[in-house]
């Protein structure tokens, strides 16, 4: 049984013995009423000199007596009661405490066990999360081994930004890039070409006249789309090109770009799918605040 039904037998015992003691009170009180009128009809009738007068106050104590008697029978009676209800409350009362000692034991049970499930996983996505890790060093490893050589020439970096509703601020990130770049001890020794509203003719036209080592893109994207802008000048609805479109084009080139970073929403889908086209590649595995985004 539930410590909350016995609980709820128990507070109506409690109180079916708070009325019965209730019932005691009444019944010993009309009991003193009923005897105080007894005795006051036989002291009347001893002080009677008329023989009725006698008569009837004694029948009269006699009545009273016997009132007086049925009323101490009821509360006797209504205390046997009262006495039952206070043992049965007292079993109920143990009853409860063990019905809430077991009820909060299952509860530990259950915090331990989710506990318990939750340490398993943790340890199981620590484990993932470092082999992972592991793969990911021996590929890169293996990557920088396969690297083409480097020529003696700046680094160049296309950076295209696309965000046709307005609703990025993809510039204000580029313009942090610049001034990055700008404070940098080689700064001389890095070349970008910024698009902060690239279309996807820009991308083309910049992979094969640029022939960028890194390509950064900031926008929108999901797992299998980037948002380019079309030719327009107002706010419009962003140019579509599937991940595997991007992909191409990429590495179209004779000399395909060292790293592609999307920094865009849902993006490491797209970068797992460029890493083979390209020797690096990076992406969001979930979406990204344009703030964060900038930083």
């Amino acid at each position: 049984m539930s410590a909350s039904s016995i609980r709820s037998q128990l507070e109506r015992k409690v109180k079916a013995g708070a009325d019965a003691e209730k019932k005691v009170g009444e019944f010993r009180t009309r009991e003193a009423a009923k005897r105080m009128k007894a005795t006051s009809e036989r002291a009347a009738a001893a002080r009677a000199s008329s023989p009725t007068s006698v008569k009837s106050r004694l029948s009269a104590a006699a009545r009273y007596e016997d009132e007086a008697n049925k009323a101490a029978k009821e509360a006797g009676t209504w205390s046997t009661t009262a006495a039952k209800c206070s043992r049965e409350a007292a079993d109920l009362q143990v009853k409860l405490a063990k019905a809430e000692q077991s009820e909060r034991d299952a509860v530990e049970k259950i915090r331990k066990r989710e506990q318990e499930r939750a340490e398993r996983r943790a340890v199981a996505e620590r484990w993932s999360f470092e082999s992972r890790l592991s793969v990911t060093e021996n590929q890169v490893r293996t990557a920088l081994k396969d690297l083409r050589a480097p020529k003696p020439e700046p680094l160049r970096v296309l950076l295209l930004g696309a965000s046709s509703e307005g609703d990025l601020r993809v510039g204000r990130e580029q313009e942090r890039i610049l001034a990055a770049v700008r404070s940098a001890t080689h700064r001389d020794l890095v070349e970008l070409q910024v698009h902060p509203a690239a279309t996807a003719d820009v991308l083309l036209d910049g992979l094969t006249q640029f022939q960028p080592h890194v390509v950064h893109f900031s926008g929108h994207s999901s797992a299998d789309l980037i948002e380019f802008e079309h030719d327009a000048d107002g706010h419009h609805k962003g140019a579509i090109v599937t991940a595997r479109a991007f992909a191409r084009a990429i590495g179209a080139t004779d000399e395909p770009p060292l790293l592609v970073l999307l920094n865009s929403c849902e993006s490491a889908p797209q970068a797992e799918k460029l890493v083979g086209t390209v020797p690096f590649a990076i992406g969001m595995s979930d979406t990204i605040g344009d703030i964060d985004a900038m930083t």
